[in-house]
């Protein structure tokens, strides 16, 4: 649909959130994706392991005028790299999962994002499969877009301009919704997070309690979805790595409480 005021710049929401794809196997979804996230005011888009070398060209020709957002693409290896900087990521699939993860609908994910703020990110699988359950156990929430259960196949812009638009509606609106937290830190971030895994998960090798190889993905998976539901802040996180290390090494240990024998008061 054409329309749009040429003499106006596109406008950028302050706070949007980044839009990652997973692996995009044509450029000319990149190009529209980019066409469908100027649409919505979003233009951190993030591209993991494209199929076709980039720049594209025929990402260019389908984006149709949205080419600021294609020049600051950024390419990543992996999608934990393409998160790192973020604190709040929402993982979109159609798909049921077995893991324990909030679902939410586009309209929740976008005031939930306009309250936390900047740092948020949208994660978009591969046209032909979607996400792997793997980059799904890194984001916080699972977003689940209601359509006919009969037929709610969508292509990539599509599911993309569906979410963009919920946050672009969603405006300061949610600005009551906002996380409060100390001034003295913030929310973690993925990088922060990964670090706190790779800490946990190489002392539990250690002491053999992911010994049995075959369950370790499934433990590992559910122990970072444990703490991916638990919104840590950066604190928190510095927090919990000085636990482990503590308990592990044995820390400084405390002296037990004195003892008297005799009369009261007398040693």
């Amino acid at each position: 649909m054409a329309g749009s005021d040429r003499s106006q710049a596109p406008a950028a929401g302050a706070g949007a959130p980044a839009v990652i794809l997973v692996e995009p196997q044509l450029g000319e979804n990149i190009g529209m994706v980019a066409r469908a996230m100027l649409n919505c005011g979003l233009k951190d888009l993030r591209l993991v392991a494209p199929r076709e070398p980039w720049p594209n060209a025929k990402a260019v020709a389908a984006a149709s005028g949205a080419d600021p957002v294609l020049a600051a693409a950024r390419l990543y290896p992996t999608t934990a790299a393409a998160i790192a900087d973020l604190a709040r990521v929402y993982a979109t699939t159609a798909r049921e999962r077995d893991m324990t993860k909030p679902v939410v609908s586009p309209r929740a994910a976008a005031a939930a994002m306009r309250g936390f703020g900047a740092g948020c990110g949208l994660l978009f699988g591969k046209e032909s499969r979607g996400l792997d359950n793997d980059d799904i156990a890194l984001a916080d929430a699972i977003l689940a877009i209601p359509l006919n259960p009969g037929f709610s196949s969508l292509n990539l812009a599509m599911a993309v301009l569906l979410t963009g638009y919920e946050w672009w509606l969603a405006g300061s609106a949610a600005a009551d919704s906002v996380l409060r937290m100390p001034p003295e830190t913030r929310p973690a971030t993925k990088a922060e997070l990964a670090g706190l895994f790779e800490h946990l998960e190489a002392e539990l090798d250690a002491c053999g309690f992911l010994r049995v190889a075959h369950q370790r993905p499934t433990m590992v998976r559910n122990l970072r979805n444990l703490f991916g539901r638990a919104n840590m802040t950066e604190q928190e996180v510095r927090t919990f790595r000085g636990i482990i290390a503590c308990l592990v090494t044995g820390g400084p240990r405390r002296r037990p409480p004195a003892t008297t024998t005799g009369e009261a008061g007398q040693p």
